[in-house]
């Protein structure tokens, strides 16, 4: 999803909420301090999204959800998700980072910082998530000490904790920068 796409569905979505202000979660966050990021490395076509001032308003977000006219016409949606929805570092909304301004009709995306994001995506761990994870250490959008750094900050299982271990330990081995 390219930038001009994220003001859209941003637009839209306080259109529709008449809230002034979304936290982004997932991919499409990279945006925040990389809005210029490869659409190679942004695939999705969902933007997630959650209402932080008014939690209950996000759910109206499934009118330019996944299956709505809006993605039928538009080919782009909003994912309406809580604030549970990623597993975070202590401390996630104090590194926030506001996107560049755009078109979004005077709604601000706060975007959950490039490690943040890596840290949720390792604990989801599904198969898109590890590629994901991996193409930000290779293109140097994520440090491996920055990433161990949060990740003693996140509340993890052992087991859990160790997967991620190795796959921060891999995303970062020689084999894997090249």
């Amino acid at each position: 999803m390219k930038k001009r796409q994220l003001d859209h569905v941003l637009r839209a979505a306080g259109q529709i909420t008449g809230e002034k202000k979304f936290i982004i979660f997932g991919s499409q966050a990279l945006h925040g301090k990389h809005p210029d990021v490869a659409d190679t490395i942004i695939k999705s076509a969902e933007v997630d999204l959650f209402a932080p001032d008014q939690p209950d308003r996000t759910e109206w977000l499934v009118a330019i959800g996944v299956y709505s006219r809006f993605h039928e016409e538009f080919g782009y949606y909003a994912d309406p998700v809580s604030e549970d929805t990623a597993t975070l570092p202590k401390g996630w909304k104090g590194r926030l980072v506001k996107l560049t301004p755009g078109d979004t009709g005077g709604v601000l995306g706060l975007c959950l910082e490039p490690h943040d994001l890596a840290i949720a995506k390792y604990s989801a761990s599904r198969e898109k998530d590890l590629i994901f994870t991996r193409e930000l250490a290779r293109r140097g959008v994520t440090s491996k000490e920055q990433l161990l750094t949060l990740l003693g900050q996140t509340k993890l299982g052992d087991e859990l904790r160790a997967k991620i271990l190795a796959r921060i330990a891999a995303d970062f081995a020689p084999a894997a920068a090249g």
